[in-house]
């Protein structure tokens, strides 16, 4: 009885806790790899002064000492801002942000005896649009950030937002039709599954190798969608000082810089199911590495394989913002509505013939 509530509980209260917990945590490290990144890019140090007691720990003390500045600073709120809207926008950024990682599946169903435990907070059967149904709330948090504080650089970096995440969540949307076609479903779980098999008799049946141009499309939408370099220009300090959350300071603006983050690990944990063959280990399916080390471990090898899946594409985001320039606002616009909708729309159309004429899938 005792093992029963102990698996009620695993699925039912730790999962839904930890999941928020990992990825705040992870806001941490993502900060430590984009300043550390960065000055690796540019030739330089990068963060190693802040210490405890003299340990550096290669710059990881850095992030810390800037949660605990935002947390003291000075609370200021425009005297004509909408109170209650000023106060809402930071939460309709971070909440989505945090639910959309709830239907994403860190590892197969670990079986212990009798008992099936999924490696997934929420196992839905339309968990690729219950993912975009609730990112798509948080152009609200940016919207309501730039408009609440009545003020102009705000006002203009909410419009750029919202114009530009609509624009892109199109070619976001349509550039997945094509791995619904080919996999047959909407449910995350089925679809990380059907990636274990081989092409060929060799090659990994993921994503990116039977749609190779919608990952393309749905990587750069997904950079669009994060407001990163080089689609930036909610933000450009050059224009608008600093755009929507111009006017929010201490833990409010904490809020919007650590919702950044937390939709880049969502997005990268989006496109490892999507397209980087989720948990799955090349080669080496569940049943075989069971076998092997029986299935804790083989549990933890898969959760292992999707980390490291996750922060090699959260490396490349910020590889891409320390290389590349920021777009104009009529080259950003016109990337996505001249060249990423055609080719979303010109790959549906691939994709619903190739099975009829080679037979592939």
């Amino acid at each position: 009885m005792w093992i029963d509530y102990l698996v009620w509980t695993l699925q039912n209260l730790l999962f839904p806790l930890v999941i928020p917990v990992v990825l705040l945590t992870g806001v941490i490290l993502a900060v430590w790899v984009e300043r550390r990144g960065a000055a690796f890019i540019q030739d330089r140090v990068g963060p190693n002064r802040v210490h405890i007691f003299g340990f550096r720990n290669a710059g990881l003390m850095q992030p810390i000492a800037d949660a605990l500045k935002l947390l003291v600073k000075e609370e200021f709120m425009p005297e004509k801002a909408d109170r209650f809207l000023f106060f809402l926008a930071p939460a309709l950024s971070m909440i989505p942000a945090l639910l959309t990682f709830m239907v994403i599946p860190f590892g197969d169903v670990l079986v212990l005896g009798k008992y099936e435990i999924p490696l997934q907070v929420a196992d839905l059967n339309v968990g690729v649009l219950f993912i975009f149904a609730i990112a798509s709330l948080g152009v609200f948090g940016v919207v309501l950030g730039g408009w609440s504080p009545d003020n102009k650089y705000s006002i203009l970096g909410g419009l750029r937002s919202s114009a530009q995440m609509i624009s892109y969540e199109i070619s976001m949307g349509l550039s997945i039709i094509g791995i619904l076609i080919v996999f047959e479903s909407v449910r995350l779980n089925d679809i990380v599954q059907m990636q274990g098999d081989l092409l060929f008799g060799f090659l990994p049946r993921w994503g990116i190798v039977v749609q190779p141009v919608g990952f393309l499309l749905f990587f750069i939408a997904a950079l669009a969608e994060t407001n990163r370099i080089p689609f930036d220009l909610p933000e450009a300090e050059a224009e608008i000082v600093a755009g929507y959350h111009l006017e929010y300071s201490s833990f409010k603006f904490s809020m919007f810089f650590m919702a950044e983050y937390v939709n880049m690990m969502v997005a990268s944990g989006f496109i490892v199911s999507l397209f980087l063959g989720g948990w799955q280990i090349p080669w080496a399916p569940t049943e075989m590495l069971v076998e092997w080390k029986g299935p804790l471990v083989a549990a933890a090898l898969q959760v292992g394989m999707f980390v490291f899946k996750l922060w090699f594409l959260m490396w490349v985001f910020v590889w891409i913002r320390w290389t590349l320039p920021r777009f104009r606002y009529d080259q950003l616009m016109s990337l996505g509505w001249r060249v990423m909708l055609p080719l979303a729309l010109a790959n549906i159309f691939v994709t619903s013939i190739v099975p009829f004429v080679l037979g592939v899938y």
